[in-house]
């Protein structure tokens, strides 16, 4: 039987491109960034702010990581070192290869945020598929109203980003940026206490929220917003758990009849209400 062009561009679209590691940058003792472009010194893929990427090693495995930030020839993905596959690729130098493959999913709904003020509210490695958010608002900067960065770590050294946090976002005057940490550190003098009390404190604007980290941050982190007044189609989140194919072949990240990989991986809190509770 001949295959059909769906099939055909499925198929495609798992095939990796080669991708070579240019520059490593030590993000936290179990984060780090990883720039990529392809042997000619291109950019593997370009994507929209939220979308993702694949990762492959040969005879170790793939998964999906977010795109944290992209340039002319290079996309920039951070990973955590959490399991057998994060371990080798935190493990690569310098001028390896790497197969890369994407991008997917739906990225963040842009148009819908342009003149209105956000507020990023995110924990440990959930800032990473934020960033890029973050980072086009600024390119874009008359396009958005008010920017608020609400973003914390289980201490200072887990802080991931931390130029763009202390010196790139912290001197510009039209973004706000609040950093804290879970628990008093020595060396640290900024704010301590948990994100959702920090924001509950900041009190933004109710007019977007965009929210990623760590599960339990993220549920009374909608708590706080909620009390604040932002509505759940305003509340904006992004799942990355369970993906596997990234085209919707695998069955493994669907939650009812929606896929993650497809449908998402953002969704309004509004959206994810009539979900099944499965993640």
């Amino acid at each position: 039987m001949k295959a059909s062009a769906n099939d055909v561009k499925r198929l495609n679209n798992l095939i990796p491109k080669v991708g070579v590691v240019r520059e490593i940058l030590d993000e936290t003792p179990d984060v780090k960034t990883f720039r990529i472009s392809t042997p000619e010194g291109e950019k593997p893929f370009t994507p929209m702010p939220g979308q993702l990427g694949m990762y492959s090693m040969p005879a170790v495995g793939e998964a999906m990581f977010s795109v944290t930030s992209q340039g002319p020839d290079y996309i920039d993905m951070a990973i955590k070192k959490t399991g057998v596959l994060t371990e080798a690729l935190h493990a690569m130098e310098v001028g390896q290869e790497v197969g890369i493959r994407g991008p997917y999913g739906n990225g963040f709904p842009i148009e819908k945020l342009k003149g209105r003020d956000i507020t990023f509210v995110a924990g440990g490695i959930g800032l990473a598929p934020v960033r890029s958010l973050i980072l086009y608002c600024l390119e874009h900067r008359a396009d958005f109203g008010k920017i608020n960065i609400i973003y914390g770590g289980r201490s200072k050294d887990d802080l991931c980003f931390k130029k763009d946090l202390f010196e790139n976002w912290a001197n510009l005057e039209d973004a706000n940026v609040y950093v804290t940490i879970d628990r008093p550190q020595e060396g640290w003098d900024g704010h301590v206490g948990m994100v959702p009390d920090y924001l509950r404190e900041i009190s933004p604007n109710p007019e977007v929220a965009v929210v990623c980290g760590p599960p339990i941050m993220i549920k009374f982190a909608l708590v706080a917003l909620r009390e604040l007044g932002f509505k759940d189609e305003d509340i904006i989140t992004t799942l990355e758990l369970r993906m596997k194919c990234g085209i919707g072949k695998c069955g493994r990240c669907n939650i009812g009849s929606n896929y993650v990989c497809l449908d998402g991986p953002v969704f309004t809190q509004a959206q994810l209400n009539e979900m099944p509770n499965e993640y």
